[in-house]
């Protein structure tokens, strides 16, 4: 069995509304600082998608009080890095300890001082233009993620991608719009700071205090998405692309990323398809060899977010027939195909992955941040416990759940040159 040690954190609310999470660990020489903002793409308009991933690229560009936060970070032996969801947006750094409050006066400055002008604006929109082509438009299969959001969902706007919906939206986007956006969503209150390496709890307030807290709070962010309805009927598309070869897409709605089952989804995931011995890739792939590959993942979205397979067949001009193959298959392994031993060893790769992470001080404190957006952040303490909780009715009824015809959106990615 795998024993996860407990990870002790000290929780704090500073005046203005910013969390504060606390990690020790005195066996490292190093720090780790993570500032999330409760923004992602779904806070977006539709017309102005793009927008928290262009600020991703936005706060490395310097405040008012620092030409180049890269460059005064590196100066003191410090690494940062940062991404966006379709939830949140997520900035960290590693420093050592005894430079910490750099990280804590470089963070706090651009969330008070972000510096903004149009040559800047320019420079970061062009950066984020060039990714959307090379990522999405001139990429084979590229736009396959672009294709199914609006496919899967017809109200949410989970509907469009963190890079956008629509390069547009990236190259009319004004200096105005920009500052708007920035000063709704980048502040206290809609921000959660934890902290994880060698420094006390005690150090971590001081600096906390000292560096955000004068830093206005701000509204909080209370979201009005629109809910997406219950999926009737099975979705289909085809589209054809200038590409070697044929493949599909399928995803389901899935539950929520703070349900108990969203755990489910995730070995099921890793059951069918997470490596050689998996049961779709045994059946589909090297048994029958109708596949040459087949994907199980999810997109990881905090709602009701996808359970997604790739299929890529191993002949042409058969796609849709083995779409249906993989449908049966997947419905008979949800009736037959999996056994105990099955069950047990994709918790066990599970619970070392939680156990490996763990060894980082990023980890911590990113996943105590997630925690705490989640609801709470000792959920890094409780989630070991809730796989090895996971039985094989859990498997079946969430598996049976999920997987109905009707809950079903598919793309179909077909090459021109075979059609």
């Amino acid at each position: 069995m795998i024993i996860h040690k407990m990870i002790e954190f000290n929780r704090f609310t500073l005046d203005n509304g910013l969390r504060l999470l606390v990690h020790t660990d005195t066996t490292t020489p190093m720090v780790a600082i993570n500032v999330l903002y409760d923004v992602g793409s779904k806070d977006e308009h539709p017309g102005h998608t793009g927008f928290a991933h262009l600020f991703e690229h936005l706060m490395f560009g310097g405040s008012l009080n620092i030409e180049s936060y890269d460059r005064e970070l590196e100066k003191v032996g410090g690494e940062n890095n940062a991404f966006t969801t379709s939830d949140y947006t997520n900035y960290y750094l590693q420093i050592p300890a005894n430079n910490v409050e750099t990280g804590f006066r470089l963070e706090s400055d651009r969330m008070l001082s972000l510096s903004f002008s149009e040559k800047k604006l320019d420079v970061q929109r062009n950066v984020v233009m060039e990714e959307f082509k090379q990522s999405y438009l001139n990429k084979p299969y590229g736009d396959l993620w672009l294709e199914l959001k609006p496919l899967a969902y017809t109200h949410h706007p989970y509907r469009w991608p963190t890079i956008g919906s629509d390069i547009s939206h990236i190259a009319n986007a004004t200096l105005e719009e920009v500052k708007a956006f920035f000063n709704k969503y980048y502040h206290p209150a809609n921000a959660i700071l934890s902290v994880a390496g060698n420094i006390t709890p005690e150090r971590a307030l001081h600096l906390t205090r000292k560096w955000f807290g004068d830093i206005p709070a701000g509204a909080a962010n209370e979201r009005k998405l629109p809910a997406e309805p219950p999926q009737q009927a099975l979705r289909t598309m085809t589209i054809f692309r200038d590409v070697p070869y044929d493949v599909a897409l399928l995803a389901w709605k899935m539950p929520q990323r703070a349900d108990k089952d969203y755990l489910v989804c995730e070995l099921l995931a890793e059951l069918l398809a997470g490596g050689e011995s998996s049961l779709l890739i045994s059946k589909l792939v090297n048994d029958t060899e109708l596949l040459t590959e087949v994907e199980c993942f999810l997109s990881e979205e905090i709602d009701h977010g996808l359970f997604c397979l790739f299929a890529k067949p191993r002949l042409a001009d058969v796609i849709y027939p083995c779409v249906d193959t993989v449908n049966e298959t997947l419905m008979g392994i949800l009736t037959f195909g999996i056994n105990s031993s099955e069950l047990e060893k994709v918790k066990n790769k599970a619970l070392t992955a939680i156990a490996l992470g763990q060894m980082s001080i990023h980890n911590k404190a990113m996943t105590l941040a997630f925690g705490e957006l989640l609801g709470d952040a000792n959920r890094i303490n409780i989630e070991p416990q809730r796989y090895q909780e996971i039985t094989m009715e859990d498997l079946l009824r969430v598996g049976e759940m999920v997987f109905q015809k009707q809950n079903c959106s598919i793309l179909y990615y077909r090459s021109k040159n075979i059609a």
